[in-house]
């Protein structure tokens, strides 16, 4: 109460001090380095992490794209090539005259070596850079290069998806943001009973928001899915604790005479409520933080903060703006437009055996569904971008002009015989999919001595430890053919040369696939333990935490079956996500409603009427914070051009819809149906229990 109290007094220094955190925040946000590129999210253990660490300290090289030329003359591509290489962080640019002098024609080069580099109207020439994957310096160099090309010239490689992907986020990221809050606004002016409230409640979390991303600065930098959403979902899930402190607010003035004096009650009255809730939220963020790939850990710190955030927010600074505000509030009041809803409770109760039919009927579908959506996910993350994007564009000029989908780089001992390349060589393009690999051995053959070679390509295929070989595949990264074509090329690798390595992207999307894979399993288990544990102490009981999560464990189970019936594959990281956000956002809507039923059954009412007590007053709150969460993400999913960002949205929206209908339907039924093992595993409602059994003898 002392707390409390202090918030009502100060309300004013609050206000101030939340302001002034406001311009520190803002330069935080700014400050914070955003990170594209997906692969650099690995353990840092793994054999390719490894591989690509020592590509960068043996050859000074970390980036690596292949530019398509069409329709310009040798000349003229000798010309654009020397240009590229004056650009900082061009290490190398390896094409015909990098070899040969182009007095020499192109077609005395080998017939095989000729068609890989070469079309009827199209050169291809290889570049490595200096610097890493998504380094702004990297990033920087990209853009210059494709000033230089022109439109005629096409660029491939991981860096030029990173910077197409962080001008599209960068454009659409203040739109997402701009739509949730419409949308929320939208639902909370329709379902609440104030014209203003609504305002001043995004005004608050609004704060919170700025607060949360400035912070993210001591972090060092976020993903861009982390900063895409993290606004998004602070806004959905913390929009509850606001609704919970305005109801208990007007709930407190027709007890106090006194504002002050109902506010600090509010405060003290929801600060309860709402811990109980946002620890639910916090558990399933905090799981994230688990996966091996550490993206989890990522979006899990932010949104954990940033709930945490959004509590003190609550009873804080949204206290200290209604008081500020209290006129103009009591003026915009008006009738909610959610109807009394003890009619539909009671209609749900007697027709509680349908929906105990329809819980057992959902089961199987569902489960199935949801296997085989974990099973269709997508990792290539050139499929979660508009296909106008001139990396996508790139990519498939690379695949339909010179037949290349993915290239691998291959570390092997600088000390292995000539002989023992050459041969590992050869069984390596017997495998299925793979075009050519090129090292010293295919350039200079085995009766060219490698004195001949200019440096820039003894130096850029040999280091004193290692010599470099570039492998291009048929088959598009994360691609089923091309899994099983790195293993066979690791097996052969491994023959030849234990210490030898296989990098690139289509190998580190493999590792991806199998971490992912592992993490999913692992965040599932501990979001459910964890969110079980939460329930068992909240609820004080035994019975309830099995109940509770069964039904929410459903409402994800449809919501991630649904891809598979309708014939849509997601990326990733999005089943991962939802699996442990759904969980951890909408339990909430399930605790609520079994509270108030625990509650009704130890004042003595019956198991229908508690139960029909509990649906009565928890659907208003529930379709408040079910629409809410709806509406800040799905606005988002339909706008999105990134697949990645657009799926999770789409999840979420789609799961708040699917959790409440769950809550409100099934929930009551499995209440009435388990009302003995309840009350037996629950020592308040057991003592109840036992005395009505005692008065009933008597």
């Amino acid at each position: 109460m002392r707390f409390s109290k202090a918030v009502v007094k100060y309300r004013i220094p609050i206000l101030i001090l939340t302001l002034v955190l406001l311009i520190p925040s803002v330069s935080g946000m700014i400050g914070t380095r955003i990170n594209y590129d997906m692969l650099t999210y690995l353990p840092e253990d793994m054999e390719t992490v490894i591989g690509q660490n020592e590509l960068m300290e043996d050859f000074d090289k970390g980036a690596f794209a292949f530019l398509i030329v069409e329709d310009m003359s040798n000349k003229d591509v000798s010309a654009l090539k020397e240009q590229i290489e004056q650009v900082d962080h061009v290490d190398t640019v390896l094409w015909y005259d990098s070899i040969a002098d182009l007095s020499i024609p192109m077609e005395l080069l080998p017939d095989k070596l000729y068609r890989e580099f070469n079309t009827e109207n199209a050169t291809m020439m290889a570049l490595f850079f200096d610097s890493s994957t998504s380094s702004d310096v990297t990033m920087d160099a990209i853009r210059q290069i494709r000033g230089i090309a022109g439109k005629q010239c096409f660029l491939s490689g991981l860096t030029a998806m990173v910077v197409d992907l962080k001008d599209l986020c960068e454009r659409e990221e203040p739109i997402y943001v701009g739509i949730a809050v419409a949308l929320a606004l939208a639902v909370m002016l329709l379902l609440l009973d104030n014209w203003l409230t609504p305002f001043v409640f995004l005004l608050s979390i609004g704060m919170m928001i700025l607060i949360n991303l400035g912070s993210n600065y001591f972090l060092g930098e976020i993903s861009y899915i982390t900063k895409a959403l993290s606004a998004v979902l602070q806004l959905a899930v913390t929009m509850d604790y606001s609704i919970f402190l305005w109801n208990s607010y007007n709930e407190q003035l027709t007890k106090h005479d006194g504002r002050g004096e109902a506010m600090a009650n509010a405060i003290r009255e929801t600060l309860v409520s709402i811990v109980g809730s946002s620890i639910t939220t916090v558990a399933g963020f905090i799981a994230l933080c688990f996966m091996s790939f550490t993206l989890g850990r990522d979006l899990g710190i932010v949104m954990a903060k940033g709930v945490l955030l959004g509590v003190i927010g609550c009873v804080t600074v949204l206290p200290a703006l209604i008081l500020v505000l209290e006129k103009p509030l009591q003026k915009a009041k008006h009738k909610s437009l959610i109807p009394n809803m003890r009619r539909f409770a009671g209609g749900t109760v007697k027709a509680f055996p349908v929906f105990l039919c329809l819980f057992v009927l959902l089961i199987p579908p569902a489960l199935y569904g949801y296997n085989r959506t974990n099973n269709e996910t997508y990792y290539n993350l050139a499929k979660s971008l508009p296909e106008d994007m001139e990396y996508v564009i790139a990519n498939s000029r690379l695949s339909e002009d010179f037949d290349i989908a993915s290239t691998h780089m291959l570390l092997v001992d600088k000390d292995l015989s000539a002989k023992s390349v050459r041969d590992m060589m050869k069984e390596m393009e017997r495998v299925d999919g793979v075009k050519y690999v090129l090292g010293l051995e295919s350039v200079i053959g085995p009766r060219v001595p490698e004195e001949v070679l200019p440096e820039s390509i003894t130096g850029l295929l040999q280091s004193d430890r290692w010599e470099l070989l570039l492998l291009n595949s048929e088959y598009p990264v994360a691609s089923d053919e091309v899994g099983a074509q790195i293993e066979s090329l690791n097996t052969i690798l491994k023959k030849y040369d234990p210490t030898g390595m296989l990098i690139g992207e289509a190998p580190c999307m493999k590792d991806m696939i199998d971490v992912t894979s592992h993490d999913f399993k692992v965040v599932n288990a501990i979001s459910i333990a964890a969110i079980f544990l939460i329930i068992a102490l909240v609820e004080q009981s035994g019975a309830l935490p099995f109940i509770l999560i069964s039904v929410i464990e459903l409402a994800i189970f449809i919501n991630l079956g649904l891809p598979h019936y309708l014939g849509q594959s997601l990326p990733f990281i999005a089943p991962i996500c939802i699996s442990t956000i759904q969980l951890g956002a909408t339990v909430d809507y399930a605790i609520l409603m079994t509270t108030r039923y625990k509650s009704e059954r130890i004042r003595g009412q019956d198991k229908k009427e508690a139960v029909r007590t509990a649906l009565t007053t928890s659907i208003p709150s529930i379709l408040v914070s079910g629409f809410g969460l709806f509406a800040a993400t799905f606005g988002v999913a339909l706008y999105s051009k990134i697949d990645m960002i657009g799926s999770i949205c789409m999840l979420l929206a789609r799961g708040a819809i699917v959790s409440m209908l769950c809550v409100i339907l099934i929930l009551p039924a499995l209440l009435l149906l388990l009302d003995k093992v309840i009350c037996a595993a629950t020592p308040g409602m057991k003592r109840k229990n036992k005395n009505e059994k005692e008065v009933l003898l008597k």
